[in-house]
């Protein structure tokens, strides 16, 4: 079944509004008779103004269901249902070398039909919510990789989404640029009250950002365990109750990972 996609929410039978619904999702490569199974009955909801992490083990489908989310794959059974058209962030920038920083961002508007005498106004805007004002007009090479991937989290909220997928976007920063980041994803995601589905490896990372974390088993995926992240935002990545759960949930995907017998 194809994605479908609504204006502003997907409805259950109940009424009750999401984000996005994904019913039942399973995805298979290779030719009929030579499948290889990636992903197997999965579903799930994201809530409006939802923010939740994908985790499990490299392997385990996590991009592929990201992926069909967006609307560039399809899957091989179910279905997928988004509030609108959602916004994609990838792990690399993917920012065009030869625009400034607000070109990037303007390339969006200008897709979206955004009227060429706003487009400036707009593009320095989204610029200033990821505290980048006055880099309007910098090129890429100019930029630091956690500035670049602000770029590139502006070009992603350019496209006036409901719903930001992000897959593993601070995977390949340093670690203090990676926490910055963190705080900024954080108060990005209050302010403007967009739902996220963001795919990690990163257990703490998951623990430190998300509202709830779902563990996916190693392939195929399958939805094995959820947990709810009662804790007080902002959160950092040391902070006691952070810890405990990271520890809970590492333990978890570690009993994953060894019956596979993975390393």
């Amino acid at each position: 079944m194809a994605t479908a996609v609504t204006e502003q929410t997907v409805r259950h039978d109940d009424g009750t509004a999401y984000a996005a619904r994904v019913r039942q999702v399973s995805k298979s490569f290779g030719r009929p008779g030579a499948e290889l199974p990636v992903l197997e009955d999965i579903t799930l909801d994201v809530a409006p103004g939802e923010f939740v992490c994908l985790l499990g083990a490299s392997g385990c489908g996590k991009s592929t269901l990201l992926n069909m989310v967006a609307g560039l794959d399809r899957p091989t059974r179910g279905g997928i249902d988004t509030a609108g058209r959602p916004a994609l962030m990838f792990q690399e920038h993917a920012l065009f070398p030869w625009l400034t920083a607000g070109r990037n961002v303007e390339l969006t508007l200008r897709m979206r039909g955004v009227p060429r005498a706003e487009r400036r106004e707009r593009a320095e805007e989204l610029l200033e919510l990821v505290r980048l004002k006055g880099a309007y007009g910098k090129r890429v090479h100019e930029l630091s990789g956690g500035m670049r991937q602000r770029v590139a989290l502006s070009r992603a909220l350019a496209q006036d989404s409901r719903l930001l997928l992000m897959d593993e976007p601070f995977a390949a920063l340093d670690a203090i640029t990676r926490d910055v980041l963190h705080e900024e994803l954080t108060r990005i995601w209050e302010r403007t009250g967009i739902s996220v589905l963001f795919v990690t490896h990163n257990v703490r990372e998951a623990v430190r950002l998300a509202q709830r974390v779902v563990l996916l088993s190693s392939r195929p995926g399958r939805i094995i365990e959820e947990w709810r992240v009662d804790i007080p935002q902002p959160r950092r990545i040391e902070d006691t109750g952070v810890a405990d759960l990271s520890v809970e949930i590492t333990g978890r995907l570690r009993e994953e990972i060894s019956r596979h017998g993975q390393r």
